[in-house]
Formats: C-alpha cells, structure tokens, sequence
C-alpha cells in the first residue's frame, strides 16, 4: 500500500500517538501555580524506533514526531482546588503586576514576617494530596457507612424528625439560602428577616411568653444564658442558681459549667425540696416534661420561687407545647429549649435552634439576636435585627452574652416546618405521639411492667425489674433500637412523628423479652384515651397569625420559600466582601452528605459503637487541624467562635487552677479586639486590661510589657487576634508570644483571621497555646444567614487534659490524653453541632496541602489587588511595613462626613443599587468599610465591586463639588427599591436610571433592595417582635 492511500487524519493520529515525552521543561510560575511547559525536540527519538512499526509514509514522517500521552492527562479532571480558587494564571498574572510584585512569592515574603514563616509545606498525612471531588465522596460514603443508624427512643432532648422534602431542597440544600450572610444589611435581607420573625411569633405564641430571641446554639447554652439573665436581674447581689434533678444531664452540666465561670452557685436538687431560706437565690431551672418523661404540678416552686424574689425558668419540649399549658400560663419568667424536633435532623449533635423567651420586660437582657418590625424612610413596613446595642461588638465585656453565631439556618427549618403543618397540623402530629406512647404504656403494663403513674406526652418510663435494664437495653439494640437506661432497674423509651403503629409492635416484642405478645398496637388504641390529663390541657390558642394558616400545600411552600429567597442577596449574586467573615465559596460537593441519612439521622447519645463512621472522621478531622494550627491536639465540642473562645479560656483557667496558681485571672486584651473576646473573658471569670494599638494600627508592645509586668503574678492570658482585626501582619507577634510567657500567661489567639495563615505559618508555630477555628469562615461551614457555625479549639499539650466532656458520652481532645481533668462542657452535645464537621472535613481532603497554602496566598493577592485599584479613590488605613495588607484592608470614608456630609451607611446602601452587599461597617474603627473578598472570587467579580466603589467615589464628588444636594442625592437617599423607582411620581433631582442602574452590569442582572433605608430608631422605640396583624400595618409616627 501507498502512503499516499493511507487517510491524512489517521497518519496524523499515529504520528501524534507515538511523539515521545518531552526531553526538557521549562518552568514558568504564574503567581503560585507553577507548571511545566514541556518543550518539543526533534523527532531523535524515532531513530531508534523498529521501521517495522511504520508504513513508508515518506516526506510526511519526516515533518511529524512521536508525543506520548503524560502520566498527569490520564488523572482524574476533577480537581477541587481549581474550582474553589477562581483566579487563572492569567488573572493571577495581571493582579500580581498591579500590585507590583515580580511574583506571587515575592508579595507573600513582604507581606508574612520571615519570622513566623513556615520552613517546610504542611503535611496532611493521607490528606497531603488532594482528593477530587469523586474521590472523595466515594471515601467519605463508605467511612459514613460504617454508622449504624438505629431507631432512636433515647429522647432526652433529641427526637427523629421527618424534614418535609420541600424545606429540604428548597431551604436546607439551597445556596440561596446557606449563603446568606447575618441580616445587617436589613433591605438585602427581608426573605430572612421574615422567617426568623416567623420562628420568634412561634416560640412566643408556643411558649406563652411575650417575646423570643431569633435562636441561641443549644437547649444546655439557652439554659445557662437564662440563669445568666436571672443574675443580671438581680444585678449579681444573689450568687445561687437552684437545678432541678429532673432536668436533663447535658443541661444541668453546660449550666454547671458556666456558673463556675460566672461566680454563681449551682445547685441541683429535687424541685420540691429547693430552700430559698438564704434569699440569695436568683432563679431556678425546671425541665417541662421532665427529663424521665413526667409532666408535673410545678405550681407550688413556682409560687415559692416569686415569693423569695427568684426567677423561673422552663426548659421545655415545643412539640408538647401544643399539647399542655404553656410555660407563660404556668407563671415561668423565662422559656428555654431546642426547636429541633421541628424537622431538624438530630445530626449527631446538632446544629439545631434552640430559643430563649421571656417577658418584654426583661427585653435589655435578652441574649442572641431579636428581629423586630420597623418601617423604612417611605413609611413601608420593614423588618430589621432590633435592640443591637446589647451585642458584644458594641458593649464588649458589658454585653448580654459573648454569643456572635446562633443558629439561624436551622431556626428556619424549624418555623418553616410550623410554616409549612399549621397549628392544626402541629397538633395532629403531637397527638399520634402521645397516642403512641399511650398505647406503649398500656401495653407495658399488659406485659407486667410498671408504667409511669404520672401524666406523660412522649417518654414512658418503664420499671423492667431490679437488675434487667442492661438486658432490655441489649434486646433493643440486638433488633436495631436504641432506649435510654435511667437505672439499672428503669428504662425510658421517647417516641416522636417518625413513630409507627408497627415500631410500637415491635417495641412490646422486646419488652416481651421472648414471650408472645398476646395484643397489638392497633387492638389497644381504642382502649386509650384521647388527649392529656386535664389539669395540663392546652386551651389558650397558638400559630394564629395567616402566615401560619396559608401554606399547606406544596406548591404554596415552594412558592413562598422562593418568594422570601428572592428578596435576599447571598453568594449566588453576587461578592459578599466582608471583613473577618471570609464569606468564600461553600461548594455543592462539600455540603452533598450532610443530608445523608447515615450522618443525619443518628444521637448524639447512641452508643460508640454505632459510630464508627463519626469517629473516624472526628480523628481524621482532628489530626488535619492539628496540623493546620501547629498545635497537639483539638477539642470538636465548641459549636460556635464566640463558644470556642469560652472553651479556650476555660482550659487555661483550669491549667493554671492545677498548678496552684487559681490567683491568675488577669486577661490582657488589645482595644482592637474582637468584641467577643472581652465578653468571652467575661464569662469565665477573667479580670480585663485593655491596651492600645500604635499608629499603625499593631499592638502597643510597650502598654503591653507594661500590663504584664504590672500583673505578672495574676496573669492568666492574652487575647491577640492575627492577623490583626485591622488586616496587618504584626512584626513582633513573637515577641508578643514571648512576653506573656515570660510572666507565666498563656496566649489565646482569635481564630478569626485564619484564613490568612493556613499553610503560611500557624498559630502553634507563632507561639500560641490555645486557638479557636471558625470553621464557618476559614473552613468552608456556610454562614447561613446567621448560622450555624462551629469553633474547635487547637491546644499545646500542656492544656489537652483540660478540654470540655459530656455528661453521657465523655469525650475530650483528639488524641485523648490518659489523665483527663475536663472543665465542663460548653455545648448540650458531646462533638458540638457533629453533622456540618464534615463540611469542613471535605474542604481539606479535596484542597490538600498545596491548595490550602494557596488558599491562603490568594486570599492575601485579592486583597491586595483590590486595595490597589482603590487607593487613589480612597485611603486606605493600616498597611504592613512593606506597604500590604494581609486577607483584608480598610477603607477609611471618615473624610467624607466633613467634605460631603457622607457617612459610611450611606456607602453600605449605595452599593445595594450596585448589587452588593457592604464590606463590614465601622468595624473594627469607626466610620470604615473592612473588605475581605477572599480565594473564592474571580477577578471579574471584585473588578466589578472595585468600579462600583469608584463610581460612588464619583458620586461623593459631585456633593463636594456642588453638583448634587448634599441632603437629597444618590447616597443619603440609597437604597433604591423598584417601589420607589417605578413609582408614578418621581422628584428627586436625579434620574430614575442614576438611582436603581448605575452601573452596566446593573442592566443585565439587577438584584432589587425590598425597601428604602430602614429607620433603626423607630424599630427600637417601638418595639415589635412577632408577626404584627396584616390588617394594622406599621406606619411612620412620631417617635
């Protein structure tokens, strides 16, 4: 055969198949991505090659070479790192010439002191290379499959839950909603704003009580900060707190706990035997029903409670509620419990919403978030986060509580799910529990065991025999279920919606131990009564507002999820560039198997053995952060920053309590600080010294050395946060480190900015003791609108025998140490909120070592790059030596107050007309927008946020120049809604286009604000908390 018949394509593919490797590279770095551009050589390598392998193809041989496919082209494309950091090598290219480095490593040495660096790349273990996306979630499937996911009757606190598929998809799995940030920004965040409004209408009108907070992180911490509001109301002059034995264990240790920290007393004691001959009791905590399942007469304590001048509060089950006499009917003070059985996955733990109700008059006192009606500058209502000055970013150690996250996600599962039932379906499913637990305690009875003679809604407590607990409890689980011993002679068994006639069937099959059941489940119902007893019937009418009325039907849900969905903006429109939130990319591959039944439907309280999966990846999990942190070990309790903190300091309270040094209680904490940091020293007991920061925005090392050797025999700790809240890499935070050790403190550092240290340097490495992980911002963990969030902490060795423990399922840090001495615990659940650990897990594996340590390095080009493009417009405050910032920078807009009567508000509402959610707003100084626009964004995106911040530079300048009313233009008047902008009149001296389309991109994807400015002060004077009628809406008064 001819060459010459022989098809050009084919000679082509052949010619191409057996081109050899190249013989040389050629490294070419594109900031840190290096790779090879493998260079060609002359087709040398065919000499050696058979002629029998080739037909005579002639001069065409001669003009094609032999490449042979590479190793890397056959791996897997599905490379996570790429996906989560947005730049190219081209756009990293072009950010590194504007900010006028040679490369990306030559900003990344000016910028991160030499000091501090890291010498070598972080080392994951298995995890150092980086799974893809495919690989990992088939690994982490088959690690999850190895839990156990039993029938859960252990109750105390925790219940199956049925999530209704149209929350699931539409709220739990929706980016439009996970990705929100906290509702500062109250006309970009109306959607949410109305469904935390809906969870507090139905925590008030469940609860009896006036008014609820918009969720707290758990049943145990909502109980601790109600017996703190008991405290503040006595104004600390009644140092006891009285727990009753029937209150959960997890609750009564998270209150112990925080009592230590606060000075009070907690004592725990039968209810009907509390003395109060002291009169220096503040409150007391009741558990409705209590924790064995009996709904009790608490009429009597509560009675002698208000007589000794005390406080009562009700730590209650909200599905019972619709069943029995509210805790408000009953005369409690304040309401406490977790929302979790309203189609909350019990996760392991959590996360779940827990509530804290109370009376309007102890509103001032009230912890966590509070949404309240307010109207906007049009007179439209509006909702808006009420009474913000309680809030530990204003009144620091002063503050209500140290609480930043809550649980805001979940807070709206769970009002959704009353959204979505009703009041009336809401008492059906209660009713069929109790139904069933009616129908298990007769049955019991029948089989010869002793059922409970006091009233119950869900838990039976069930006398087996002295000695046969253990047994029984064997039985269950050899069929699969899991029941609560109370002692060796009692169980409990708590039944929920998931509940059928046929499970209570094969409950009386195990009670049975082997002996036929002569009855069934169906044949007793007719025999039970309906209802509960009299004396604890619920008469008083719940869930009337329409909201909770008029949205049965799927389609209604779907509809009005998305409706409230569109009216907030979250990450799926556009840049949310907070400073110290590091609100990145949480990817769909991350959060894939937090709904997985195998991780979501498991307690917290089941046996070791049927979570293997869990545990594996809690050790996984822990040594990955260990490493990250430079630390030896970890604690996964903390279910929040703000939480990890407290657990922090703890620890070190405790280690200087076992050297004998219980004297040391001073915490040194810069003025810059995270207002969380002196309300979490606060808390635990600590005295605070506050220092100054230089003119370069670092710590004052001289007011430091000088605090330290002024209490250098009292020194406990200090609170540094790096890098700093100001966006520098401090030069001396080594000598930092080393002046609080020298005078016997430790150092906890703030893990708030960590984003910018992984794979760089790490706490450990810079001479910390003690560090908290906002895995909700470093890590990957959504925000959520507001939460969830987790906060584990990193300790030197010296401090791991200190980590908080459960109550029911001890637990420590990872490695556990041999001789434990645990403080307490700061969450109801042994592994905190367990089920969104892997989020953060997932982030790790499928990053690795290089893409993490490039995830730190970008996020440091991004802000930088941007800082750049907006120094001419803007000053910039705070820069390292070598003229950097670190992950984030400020924008000092003070100037423009005197030369344009524009604040930094005004800016914040502009950008919404942009399409964008503010940076932070004066914080941490005054008057400033802190950017962070982190790994995650593409160089398109923060171009866009740049040119919108230009474009309103421009817009400050026409008011300084004259060209526009300094009180009626685009800024003072922003935000502009479409009702305000298609409205039939229109005055304003600028057009209809300048206010709602500034900008191009506007044109083409225009995100709308709900409502103009909203009025901050009218909401707080007057106060409105729940659904207001729909027929009375607000309207501008005279305030």
């Amino acid at each position: 055969m001819s060459s010459r018949s022989i098809p050009r394509a084919f000679l082509r593919r052949a010619c191409t198949a057996l081109l050899p490797p190249a013989t040389e590279a050629v490294n070419t770095q594109m900031g840190v991505r290096t790779f090879s551009v493998l260079a060609s050589r002359a087709a040398t390598s065919l000499k050696n090659t058979s002629t029998h392998n080739f037909l005579p193809i002639g001069t065409f041989a001669s003009s094609h070479i032999f490449r042979g496919i590479s190793l890397e082209a056959l791996k897997p494309s599905d490379n996570f790192a790429t996906r989560h950091i947005c730049p190219n090598a081209a756009d990293t290219a072009h950010m590194v010439e504007t900010v006028g480095f040679e490369s990306m490593d030559a900003l990344i040495d000016a910028t991160v002191p030499k000091s501090i660096r890291l010498q070598k790349p972080m080392k994951l273990g298995k995890y150092t290379e980086a799974l893809t996306e495919s690989e990992f979630l088939a690994m982490f499937k088959e690690m999850a499959n190895k839990n156990k996911v039993f029938k859960s009757y252990i109750g105390t606190g925790y219940h199956d839950t049925h999530i209704p598929p149209v929350i699931l998809r539409n709220l739990l799995e929706n980016p439009g909603w996970y990705t929100q940030y906290t509702p500062y920004q109250a006309e970009i965040a109306q959607g949410r704003l109305e469904s935390l409004l809906n969870f507090q209408s139905m925590i008030s009108d469940l609860t009896g009580m006036p008014m609820s907070n918009s969720s707290l992180l758990d049943e145990g911490t909502a109980a601790a900060e109600a017996m703190t509001m008991c405290s503040g109301v006595a104004r600390g002059k009644k140092p006891r707190f009285l727990v009753s034995d029937l209150c959960h264990p997890q609750t009564i240790e998270v209150c112990a706990t925080r009592a230590d920290g606060l000075g009070l007393t907690l004592q725990v004691a039968d209810h009907t035997e509390f003395d109060f001959s002291g009169g220096d009791v503040c409150g007391v905590l009741l558990q409705y029903p209590a924790t064995n399942g009996s709904v009790l007469d608490y009429s009597a304590v509560i009675e002698a409670t208000h007589k000794a001048g005390a406080k009562v509060v009700m730590s209650a089950d909200l599905l019972s509620l619709t069943m029995l006499k509210s805790p408000g009917e009953l005369g409690a003070d304040i309401a406490v419990g977790s929302a979790q059985r309203f189609g909350v996955p019990m996760g392991y733990g959590g996360p779940h919403a827990a509530f804290l109700a109370t009376s309007d008059s102890y509103r001032r006192q009230l912890p966590g978030r509070i949404i309240g009606v307010s109207v906007d500058a049009c007179g439209n209502p509006a909702l808006r986060m009420a009474m913000q000055t309680r809030e530990q970013h204003i009144r620091r150690d002063k503050a209500t509580s140290n609480i930043c996250t809550a649980q805001a996600l979940l807070a709206n599962i769970a009002a959704m799910y009353a959204v979505y039932h009703g009041p009336e379906g809401l008492k059906k499913i209660a009713t069929r529990v109790h139904g069933l637990a009616c129908v298990l305690a007769m049955g019991a009875t029948k089989l010869g065991l002793q059922a409970p003679s006091a009233p119950f809604f869900d838990t039976v407590c069930l006398e087996v025999g002295s000695g046969k607990a253990a047994a029984v409890m064997q039985a269950a689980v050899a069929e699969g279920c899991n029941f609560r011993m109370m002692d060796s002679s009692t169980i409990s068994i708590a039944l929920d919606e998931t509940t059928t006639i046929a499970d209570v069937d094969q409950l009386f099959r195990i009670l049975a131990a082997g002996q036929s059941v002569p009855f069934s489940a169906a044949e007793l119902a007719p025999q039970v009564p309906e209802g509960i007893d009299g004396a604890f019937d619920r008469t008083s009418p719940y869930l009337t507002h329409p909201i909770f009325n008029s949205h049965h039907s799927e389609h209604e849900m779907l509809r009005y999820l998305a409706r409230l969905e569109n009216k907030d903006l979250s990450l799926v429109h556009s840049m949310i560039p907070l400073g110290s939130c590091t609100m990145k990319l949480n990817a769909t591959s991350e959060m894939i198997p937090i709904t997985w039944p195998e991780l979501a439907n498991i307690h917290p309280f089941a046996p070791l053995d049927q979570t293997q999966g869990y545990q594996e990846m809690f050790t996984d999990l822990a040594a990955q952060l260990c490493s990250v942190t430079g630390f030896d070990a970890m604690s996964l309790q903390p279910n929040s920053g703000a939480t990890g903190e407290y657990a922090g300091l703890m620890a070190i309270r405790a280690y200087h309590k076992s050297r004998g040094d219980s004297n040391r209680d001073v915490c040194i904490i810069p003025v810059s600080a995270h207002g969380t940091n002196p309300a979490s020293a606060a808390m635990s007991g600590m005295r605070i010294v506050v220092i100054g920061t230089d003119a370069e925005g670092n710590i004052s090392i001289p007011q430091l050395k000088e605090a330290a050797e002024k209490h250098s025999a009292n020194l406990a700790a200090l609170m540094v946060t790096y890098p700093s809240t100001h966006g520098v890499y401090e030069e001396g935070i080594d000598e930092i480190c080393n002046i609080i050790h020298q005078h016997g403190g430790q150092v906890y550092m703030d893990g708030a900015n960590m984003n910018a240290q992984v794979g760089l340097t790490s706490p450990g490495h810079i001479g910390a003791d003690v560090c908290h992980l906002n895995l909700h911002k470093t890590f990957c963990i959504p925000h959520g609108g507001g939460g969830p969030g987790m906060g584990p902490i990193g300790i030197k060795a010296h401090l791991a025998p200190f980590m908080p423990t459960n109550p029911i399922v001890p637990t420590g840090s990872f490695p556990p140490v041999e001789n434990p001495s645990p403080f307490g615990a700061v969450a109801s659940a042994p592994f905190g909120s367990s089920l969104i650990l892997p989020i953060s897990y997932a982030y790790i594996a499928m990053m690795g070592s290089d893409g993490l340590t490039d995830a730190s390095k970008y996020s440091i080009l991004n802000a930088n790059y941007m800082a750049k493009r907006l120094e001419s417009h803007f000053p910039i405050l705070f820069r390292g030596k070598n003229g950097t910032c670190a992950h984030e920078f400020i924008l000092d807009l003070r100037p423009f107050k005197a030369s344009a009567g524009i604040e930094a508000e005004d800016v914040a509402k502009r950008l919404m007309d942009y399409g964008f959610h503010a940076p932070t707003m004066s914080w941490p100084v005054t008057g400033t927008l802190m950017v962070e626009p982190t790994e995650s964004e593409p160089v398109a995106e923060m171009d866009r946020f740049c040119n919108a911040m230009i474009a309103i530079r421009e817009e400050i300048r026409a008011i300084e120049e004259g060209r526009a009313a300094a009180d009626n233009n685009v800024l003072v008047n922003a935000p502009h809604p479409a009702s305000v902008v298609l409205a039939d009149e229109w005055n304003r001296p600028y057009t209809r286009e300048e206010a709602a389309f500034p900008a191009e991109w506007v044109r083409q994807s225009k995100f709308w604000p709900t409502n103009s400015r909203i009025d901050n002060v009218y909401g707080d004077r007057n106060l409105v908390v729940v659904n207001p009628p729909i027929e009375a809406p607000a309207h501008v008064e005279a305030a």
